[in-house]
C-alpha cells in the first residue's frame, strides 16, 4: 500500500497558519497577507516545499483530505508557489474536480454553455500538462458540446481508459505532475539561470475556484494601479463578464475597460461599488505588501473575490519610478529602493528604447553589445556615414567588423551593426564609449561591400540608404522605423542616484576622450575622468593628415615640425576637457596605439596619402609595409613609442601643461594626471618621467606660471603588476587596464575570442567570458599582487581600474574588497556603476548587522 503525505504537510491559509515564503513559497505567503488584510480570498490550502519534494519522489498526496477542506463538489485550482516569483514554476491548472456529474450540475445552475466551457478547458489542460498527451489532439477551434465529446474520446483513445471521474485522483495526479515538472532538468536549469539555487523548493497552492459565473453581475479580470512601461500611477487591466481567469487580460468581444474611457464601456461605470472596492484593495496591497501589485479577481452575482495578487511586471524605467515613489511615500526605505533596482536595468533609462509594446520586423539577431535604440539609413562605410551626417540624415554604420579607421564613421552614426565580433570587440568598446547602440556578431548576416548591400538570413536584401532600426538592448536589427521610448532621466532617476551616492564608498569616474564624452560624464555625476585616450583625438580629417606627415618624417626635426602643428589642437582639446570637468581630476593617457593604425590599408587610400604627403606611391607603400607588425598589440606601441619617438610625448605633455595654465586661469585650479601606457619595466618610467619633468620646467619658465601634476602608470602587462613595487617609486597612481591585462594574461585577442568563447563557457573551460566579467582568480590575483606591492612602497598610492570591466558590479565588488580608490567606465555606464557600488555597500552593512 502506497504511503500518503502526512496531513501536517499542508495547511489552510489562515491569518494564524505557520506559512512562510521560505517553506511554502511567495504565493502562499502573499495570499496569507491578503487574508490578514481581510480581503475576500477563496478558501486556500498550501503545500510545503517538503510535501512537494515527497510527491515528486513518489509518495502519494492525500488528495481526499485536501478536498475535504473545500466541501462536497468543489472545484479547485492548483498554482505554483516558489520562494521567489522570478523563478517561475509549472503552469496553473484550473477547474480540478470537474467530472461528468459536476458538468451536469453546473449546466442546471449556470447553463450548458458555461458548464461545457469549464469542462473542456479542464480536459485540455489535464491531457496536455498532466497526462502529457499530444496537444494537437486536444485543440478545439471553439467551445461546444461536440468539442467536449471529441476531447474526452481522444483522451480515452490515447490512454486506454476513460477520463478520470474521481476528483481526488484528478487532484493527486495534478499535484504529482507539477511536483515532477519542477524537479525536471530543463526546469532546474531555467530557474538557476534566473538566480535560483539548485536545491530551490516549490510549494503548491490549492484554491477553491471562484468561477465568475452567475445570474447577476459576474465575470473575471485583473487590475493594477501603475503603468508597466512608465511606472506612472494609472489604473489598467481588463474585466470580462462571464469569463474565466486571466483571459480577461486579452482584449476581445465583451471585454470592459476598468476606468471611464472613450474607448468603450468600463467597470467603473458598470459596477462603481466594485470598482471602488478594488481601489481600496489596491491601496492596501501597496501599503501592506510594500509593492505595486496586480490583483486577479472575480465577480459572482456582484460579490467580489480576490484570487491572487502578483508583483506588477515592469520595465526598467517603471522599476525606478515605482521604487522611488514607494520610498518617498514612506512605504519602503531609500536603502530598500536601491536594492529593488538592478544596476544593469539602468541602461534602459539612459538611452532611447524600442517600444516593447509595438510591432517589430526583426531581420537579424546578434550580441547586444551596447544598449539603446536608433533608426537610420544603412551606411556601409565610414565615408558613407559621414556623407549621411553631412546631409543631416541619421544612419546606422554596418560593417563586417570595425577598425580604427572607422572611428569617424562611428562618430557620424547613430548606431553600429557588425557581422562579426563580441562584447569586447573594437565596435562594441567604442560604441559603449560613445553611447551608441551596437549589435555585433549578427549571425547569418552577410556584408557585401562590392554590391553595397546586406543579405539577411533567408536571402532578404538591404541596400545602402534603406531605413532600419537597431535595438542594442536586445541585440536585434529591425526593418523600417518603429516606435521609440525616450530616455527617462527624470526626477525619479536623479533621486535614486542621490541615494546611491550617499550609500556608496568607492569613487566612480568616467572614460572620456572628447568634450562631448566629458559633458556626458558630468551629466551622470562622474567624479572625474579616469581615462582619456588621446589617440582618438587624432582621427579627425585635419589632424589625420598632419599625423601621417609626422609618421613619414625622415628626422626628429621634421617630426617635431609636424607635431608643432598638432600642439595647438591638443592644447585646445585638453583646455576644453579641464573646463568642462571644472576642477575634477582628469587622467590623460599618453599616446598608445601603433602608428600603422593611422595609415590606410587600401590601394585607393595609399594613393590619396601619397598625394597628401607629396611622395611617390611606391615609397608610401614601402613605408606602410615597413611599419606593419606581426603582432601589433605586443609591438611598437605605448611607452615603447614614447621612448623611441620621444617627440610625440613631448608635444602631448606640453599641450597638457599649457592647457592646465589656461584652464586654471579661467576657472578652478587644475592638477592633471598623466598616465604612461603599456609599462613593463621601472626604467621605462624613469626615462619618460625625466622628459616630462623637463617639459614641465620649460613651460613654467616660458609662461611664468606654476602648476602641479601627478604622474602614474597604466598597468596592462603581467610584468608591470609583478614589479609594481619598484614602479611605484616613480608613480603617484597605478591604474589597471584590465582589457589588455586580460589579453596578455590569457594570451587571447579580445577581437578574435568571440569565435570560440561561447564553446569555452558552455564546456566549463571558463566560468564567464573574461573580457566581459573580470577573472578574479587569474587577472584578479595580478591586481592584488600589484596593489599590495605598490602600496608597500608608497602607502598612499592611488589604485583604480579603467578597463571595460570598470562598470560591472562584480568588478566593483572586487575593487572594494581590494581597497581600490575608484573605478572608471564609459560615461553611459557611470550611473550603473554608482548604483552597483551603493548596493554592494548596503549589502556589506546588512551582513555586519547580523549577529554572529
Amino acid at each position: 500500500m502506497q504511503k500518503h503525505i502526512d496531513i501536517h504537510d499542508f495547511a489552510e491559509v489562515t491569518p494564524e497558519a505557520a506559512i512562510a515564503a521560505a517553506t511554502h513559497g511567495w504565493r502562499a505567503k502573499c495570499l496569507q497577507r491578503l487574508v490578514r488584510l481581510e480581503m475576500p480570498v477563496p478558501r486556500t490550502v498550501a503545500l510545503s516545499f517538503g510535501a512537494v519534494r515527497a510527491i515528486a519522489a513518489g509518495l502519494r498526496p492525500d488528495a481526499a483530505a485536501i478536498l475535504a477542506r473545500f466541501g462536497e463538489g468543489a472545484l479547485v485550482s492548483v498554482r505554483p508557489s516558489s520562494e521567489n516569483p522570478d523563478w517561475g514554476g509549472p503552469g496553473t491548472i484550473l477547474n480540478v474536480g470537474m467530472t461528468d456529474a459536476r458538468h451536469a450540475a453546473i449546466a442546471i445552475t449556470h447553463g450548458n454553455a458555461a458548464a461545457t466551457a469549464l469542462y473542456l478547458r479542464f480536459v485540455q489542460a489535464y491531457a496536455i500538462h498532466v497526462a502529457r498527451l499530444d496537444p494537437d489532439r486536444f485543440a478545439a477551434p471553439e467551445v461546444s458540446g461536440e468539442a467536449l465529446r471529441a476531447a474526452l474520446s481522444a483522451y480515452e483513445a490515447e490512454t486506454d481508459e476513460p477520463f478520470p471521474q474521481d476528483p481526488a485522483r484528478q487532484l493527486a495526479e495534478v499535484l504529482r505532475s507539477m511536483a515532477r515538472a519542477w524537479e525536471g532538468t530543463t526546469a532546474r536549469l531555467l530557474r538557476q539561470a534566473k538566480g535560483a539555487p539548485p536545491e530551490a523548493g516549490l510549494g503548491l497552492v490549492v484554491q477553491e475556484m471562484a468561477l465568475g459565473l452567475g445570474p447577476g453581475e459576474s465575470g473575471s479580470g485583473v487590475i493594477q494601479f501603475v503603468d508597466s512601461v512608465t511606472g506612472r500611477p494609472q489604473v489598467t487591466g481588463r474585466y470580462k463578464p462571464q469569463s474565466l481567469g486571466r483571459e480577461a487580460l486579452a482584449p476581445g468581444a465583451g471585454a470592459l475597460f476598468l476606468t471611464r474611457d472613450a474607448r468603450g464601456p468600463s467597470l467603473e461605470d458598470h459596477c462603481p461599488e466594485v470598482f471602488a472596492e478594488l481601489l481600496r484593495h489596491g491601496t492596501a496591497c501597496r501599503d501592506r505588501l510594500r509593492d505595486e501589485m496586480q490583483v486577479e479577481f472575480t465577480l459572482e452575482d456582484g460579490r467580489l473575490r480576490v484570487l491572487d495578487a502578483v508583483r506588477v511586471q515592469r520595465s526598467a524605467r517603471a522599476a525606478v519610478r515605482i521604487a522611488v515613489a514607494l520610498a518617498t511615500g514612506g512605504v519602503i526605505s531609500p536603502e530598500e529602493a536601491l536594492l529593488r533596482v538592478e544596476p544593469r536595468a539602468l541602461s534602459e533609462l539612459l538611452h532611447r528604447q524600442v517600444d516593447p509594446q509595438g510591432p517589430r520586423d526583426v531581420f537579424a539577431r546578434g550580441i547586444a553589445a551596447s544598449p539603446g535604440a536608433a533608426r537610420g539609413r544603412v551606411a556601409l562605410s565610414a565615408a558613407a556615414a559621414q556623407a549621411f551626417a553631412a546631409r543631416g540624415e541619421p544612419c546606422i554604420l554596418v560593417r563586417r567588423e570595425t577598425v580604427p579607421e572607422d572611428i569617424r564613421g562611428m562618430h557620424a552614426s547613430v548606431g553600429v551593426l557588425t557581422e562579426r565580433g563580441g562584447v569586447t570587440s573594437h565596435a562594441a568598446v567604442i560604441a559603449r564609449g560613445l553611447g551608441l547602440p551596437c549589435v555585433v556578431g549578427a549571425a547569418g548576416l552577410r556584408f557585401d561591400p562590392r554590391e553595397r548591400r546586406l543579405v539577411a538570413p533567408g536571402g532578404r536584401e538591404f541596400r545602402e540608404g534603406d531605413l532600419i532600426t537597431l535595438d542594442g538592448t536586445r541585440g536585434e536589427a529591425i526593418a523600417g522605423a518603429v516606435e521609440m521610448l525616450e530616455p527617462a532621466l527624470d526626477d525619479s532617476f536623479r533621486q535614486l542616484m542621490a541615494w546611491a551616492d550617499a550609500a556608496r564608498d568607492i569613487g566612480i569616474r568616467a572614460n572620456a576622450d572628447t568634450p562631448a564624452d566629458a559633458r556626458t560624464a558630468r551629466e551622470f555625476a562622474a567624479e572625474g575622468i579616469g581615462l582619456c585616450r588621446t589617440e582618438h583625438m587624432f582621427f579627425d580629417e585635419d589632424r589625420l593628415t598632419v599625423m601621417r606627415e609626422m609618421i613619414f618624417a625622415d628626422s626628429s626635426e621634421d617630426r617635431r615640425a609636424a607635431l608643432d602643428r598638432l600642439l595647438p589642437m591638443q592644447r585646445e582639446d585638453f583646455t576644453r576637457l579641464f573646463e568642462i570637468m571644472h576642477g575634477l581630476p582628469v587622467c590623460i593617457r599618453l599616446f598608445d596605439p601603433p602608428l600603422h593604425e593611422f595609415l590606410p590599408q587600401t590601394r585607393e587610400g595609399l594613393r590619396e596619402l601619397a598625394e597628401a604627403v607629396g611622395r611617390p606611391l611606391s615609397e608610401v607603400t614601402r613605408r606602410v609595409e615597413a611599419l606593419a607588425e606581426f603582432n601589433p598589440m605586443l609591438g611598437m606601441r605605448g611607452v615603447r613609442l614614447g621612448i623611441v619617438l620621444p617627440e610625440i610625448y613631448d608635444m602631448q605633455v606640453r599641450a597638457i601643461f599649457e592647457a592646465t595654465i589656461e584652464a586654471s586661469r579661467n576657472g578652478a585650479p587644475v592638477v592633471p594626471e598623466i598616465m604612461i601606457p603599456l609599462v613593463s619595466a621601472k626604467r621605462e618610467v624613469e626615462l619618460v618621467k625625466t622628459r616630462i619633468d623637463a617639459v614641465a620646467a620649460a613651460v613654467r619658465v616660458a609662461r611664468g606660471a606654476s602648476f602641479d601634476y601627478r604622474l602614474g602608470v597604466m598597468v596592462e602587462t603581467p610584468r608591470a603588476a609583478l614589479r609594481a613595487g619598484e614602479i611605484a617609486h616613480h608613480a603617484s597612481f597605478l591604474s589597471f587596464g584590465t582589457n589588455d591585462l586580460t589579453q596578455m594574461t590569457y594570451g587571447l585577442s579580445r577581437d578574435d575570442a568571440g569565435r570560440f568563447m561561447s564553446v569555452y563557457v558552455q564546456q566549463g573551460v571558463f566560468p564567464e567570458d573574461p573580457f566581459h566579467s573580470l577573472d578574479v582568480d587569474g587577472v584578479g590575483e595580478l591586481l592584488l599582487i600589484g596593489a599590495a606591492r605598490g602600496r608597500a612602497t608608497r602607502p598612499k598610492l592611488t589604485l583604480s581600474i579603467c578597463g571595460e570591466h570598470g562598470g560591472n558590479a562584480e568588478s566593483i565588488a572586487f575593487c572594494r574588497a581590494a581597497r581600490f580608490d575608484y573605478v572608471s567606465c564609459s560615461p553611459f555606464r557611470v550611473p550603473v556603476a554608482r548604483l552597483a557600488a551603493a548596493r554592494l555597500a548596503l549589502a556589506d552593512r546588512s551582513s555586519e548587522d547580523i549577529p554572529s
